[in-house]
């Protein structure tokens, strides 16, 4: 898979035609405007695939991609974050940041259908250059996924996808979110999100960036009420060179936390300006 992912610097966003290009801008364009944010993608890959099921023990990551655009966030480039997402070999995986171009091959689904993962994606606000937002791959279908509004302040768009998965008895609900830079804000979406009437029962797993520079009121919301992970300390993610901030956390409720860590690789420092976050799961 990592040779299949190396091979070629086009690899991503010249698969398809300009054609297809073409289609997906015409299709934007005749689109009405919608208030952000919404379900902008739910979509299994191209190719059907055999899916495992769930077991003990399941692989989770979260990343934030920088809108593909590597370190300096200056040239569109999804060959990096995708060779660092293929590393992970995770069952699933939350972004963050996520670009949809308006005038280039979808990144995301090329990424996708290379994996052979399923995709939700969730859009926050409409970019210069396309669609902006947070994404969820995973093996499995979604049995049902939701946007969450979370932008408390006109200057500062924000939000959070969940996606519930179901096998046989067992339910998990996967969130995906990129919180506020100011820290009154942030706890107010804290707030919100562990409210949510949907996110009261059952499992859950809440990944993303959550710009957690220091101890807050939001972070000892997220300890208190759904537990912390069994390493001595968040590990260090931003900025990807030389990491000194732990922004990108994993916690849980319901399921076991086991093994959080920064995925510290040479692609990784050079495939965004944060470094991915990674964990197993078991179940309680």
């Amino acid at each position: 898979m990592l040779d299949m992912l190396a091979r070629g610097k086009h690899r991503f966003l010249s698969n398809h035609s300009r054609r297809t290009r073409l289609r997906r801008q015409r299709q934007l364009q005749a689109m009405p405007a919608m208030p952000t944010p919404y379900l902008g993608l739910i979509r299994s890959p191209a190719k059907a695939t055999w899916h495992r099921t769930w077991g003990h023990q399941l692989r989770v990551a979260s990343y934030n991609v920088h809108r593909w655009s590597g370190v300096n966030g200056r040239k569109l480039d999804p060959d990096r974050a995708g060779c660092v997402i293929a590393e992970f070999n995770a069952d699933v995986i939350a972004l963050q940041e996520v670009l949809r171009p308006f005038d280039a091959e979808d990144p995301l689904i090329q990424l996708a259908d290379t994996l052979q993962l399923h995709v939700v994606f969730g859009v926050t606000r409409l970019h210069r250059r396309g669609e902006l937002g947070n994404a969820i791959l995973s093996r499995w279908p979604a049995q049902s996924a939701e946007s969450l509004d979370l932008s408390l302040t006109r200057g500062e768009r924000r939000s959070a996808i969940v996606v519930h998965y179901k096998e046989a008895a067992r339910t998990l609900s996967i969130v995906a979110t990129h919180l506020a830079l100011v820290d009154r804000t942030r706890s107010r979406q804290v707030r919100l999100l562990l409210e949510h009437p949907h996110l009261q029962n059952g499992p859950v797993v809440l990944l993303g960036d959550m710009n957690a520079w220091r101890p807050t009121q939001a972070t000892r919301d997220f300890e208190r009420l759904l537990g912390t992970h069994d390493n001595q300390a968040w590990p260090r993610t931003f900025p990807a060179a030389a990491p000194l901030f732990a922004l990108d956390r994993i916690y849980t409720r319901g399921v076991h936390l086991m093994d959080l860590q920064a995925h510290d690789t040479p692609a990784a420092r050079k495939g965004s300006d944060h470094l991915p976050v990674t964990a197993r799961l078991s179940w309680v």
